[in-house]
């Protein structure tokens, strides 16, 4: 029996990046996906220079004994072509990249890994992962000084202690394995795994009959995690050769920044893996548009289908890349900026209810509005862009110019108070100074008629 591969690769800028770092393959002998890393579009440069060193191996036919051996070498041309743009455009000496990458003869598999993307085999009910993240946290974890559920929140949990950088001697994990039919294989960067669960991962290989729903799902549910980082995936099936409905996938796809930028291989005019790079009769997948529920539209091709019907950007006569990029991000940035109004709004309309529930409990004293008689005001003796704050309360019978001078400078410039009983209060004491100052005038109208 022979066995072939049913796949398909995706990769989405995410929630919060400008661009995407991420690359990924997938071919009808090779798996791969590298996040690159470094300012200056640095991760972009390091991730496609890593897929595309590393895709001529999807056209070679090493035997099973040289391909772990093969991949090694590939990976060490693609840090020495890294050491080499380094050279020639230093401001990128800070870039660097993961790789995890898998090579097919039949059922061997030569697994290669550095970084922190990882590989995953579901194999019936058995889901683990096979690669080992070269990172801080991860040694730690290794070292019982924290815990697997402490990484999420550990400060340094993005320290990459192994990768790609054009300086450094390659030193990645090699592995030979036999694969099975029905056996289903992830990879992916950590945009998706630091994201997603391992228990979610799992329930979606698991549940999603095709490799380019599965993908397409699990790129759906980083992104609903808040999409913090690029997110690529690549899933990929073992189907026996021959099996006539849907069958194995024979176009190659390439995702994210080695799409996008294409660059260059270190090798002869025409080599097998020249002409492989160049190749772009179908296959080729650029970042992942909108996730959307309803169903693709029937195209030539499922993956033309899944990918908004985009194809080939250098044979069609369609808006280039960047309109469509612009339109997505705005689509894609504008259901943060809704939540962003709700929580301003949500915000604001608590600080109302508490500040009117605030003045409406305050009280004072001052002159009516006709400004002859005492009256309870309810507020605060102010106003805001012209909106007053207070309301008149109860106006009373107490005349101001009945009291005497101190509490009739007291009432105009308003007295505050605890409460309504503390307003019964003060009203008392005004009325007897008012009964006081009527007796005393009354006295010394008397005493100048006598």
């Amino acid at each position: 029996m022979t066995i072939a591969l049913r796949y398909a690769a995706y990769s989405d800028v995410g929630c919060l990046r400008e661009g995407n770092e991420d690359s990924g393959y997938a071919g009808r002998h090779l798996l791969a996906v590298a996040d690159g890393m470094g300012g200056y579009a640095g991760g972009e440069v390091a991730s496609s220079i890593a897929i595309s060193s590393i895709r001529r191996l999807d056209t070679e036919h090493p035997r099973t004994d040289e391909m772990a051996e093969r991949l090694q070498q590939a990976v060490e041309q693609a840090n020495a072509s890294l050491s080499r743009r380094i050279m020639e455009e230093p401001q990128l000496e800070n870039m660097g990249t993961t790789l995890t990458a898998m090579l097919w003869s039949g059922s061997h598999v030569a697994l290669i890994h550095i970084g922190d993307s990882r590989a995953y085999l579901l194999r019936g009910p058995r889901f683990e992962q096979i690669t080992h993240d070269h990172t801080l946290v991860q040694t730690l974890v290794d070292e019982g000084k924290i815990t697997e559920e402490e990484v999420a929140t550990h400060p340094q949990r993005s320290l990459i202690l192994r990768a790609l950088d054009g300086k450094s001697p390659v030193d990645p994990d090699v592995s030979n394995s036999e694969a099975k039919v029905g056996d289903r294989y992830l990879l992916c960067s950590d945009g998706l795994s630091g994201v997603v669960s391992k228990k979610t991962i799992h329930e979606t290989l698991t549940t999603e009959a095709e490799p380019r729903t599965a993908a397409k799902k699990l790129i759906e549910l980083a992104i609903r995690g808040g999409g913090p980082d690029n997110i690529t995936a690549v899933v990929a099936d073992v189907v026996e050769a021959e099996t006539g409905h849907e069958g194995p996938t024979t176009d190659f796809q390439v995702v994210g920044a080695a799409d996008q930028r294409r660059e260059g291989v270190d090798q002869g005019n025409d080599t097998p893996a020249r002409r492989a790079q160049g190749l772009r009769s179908g296959g080729d997948t650029a970042e992942m548009d909108p996730i959307q529920d309803d169903p693709p539209r029937d195209t030539d091709s499922p993956h033309q289908a899944l990918h908004n019907d985009r194809g080939d950007h250098e044979a069609q006569p369609t808006p280039g890349p960047a309109a469509s990029e612009d339109e997505y991000r705005t689509r894609r940035w504008w259901p943060m900026v809704l939540v962003f109004v709700l929580i301003v709004a949500l915000v604001a309309g608590v600080g109302y209810y508490f500040g009117r529930q605030y003045i409406d409990n305050q009280y004072y004293i001052g002159p009516s509005e006709d400004g002859r008689t005492v009256a309870i005001y309810r507020g605060i003796d102010t106003n805001i862009a012209g909106i007053e704050l207070s309301e008149i309360h109860e106006t009373t019978d107490i005349e101001l110019d009945a009291l005497d001078q101190g509490y009739r400078d007291s009432i105009e410039n308003t007295i505050p108070l605890d409460n309504l009983d503390d307003a019964d209060s003060r009203l008392e004491d005004m009325r007897e100074n008012v009964g006081t100052n009527v007796t005393d005038t009354e006295g010394a109208d008397n005493e100048e008629s006598g």
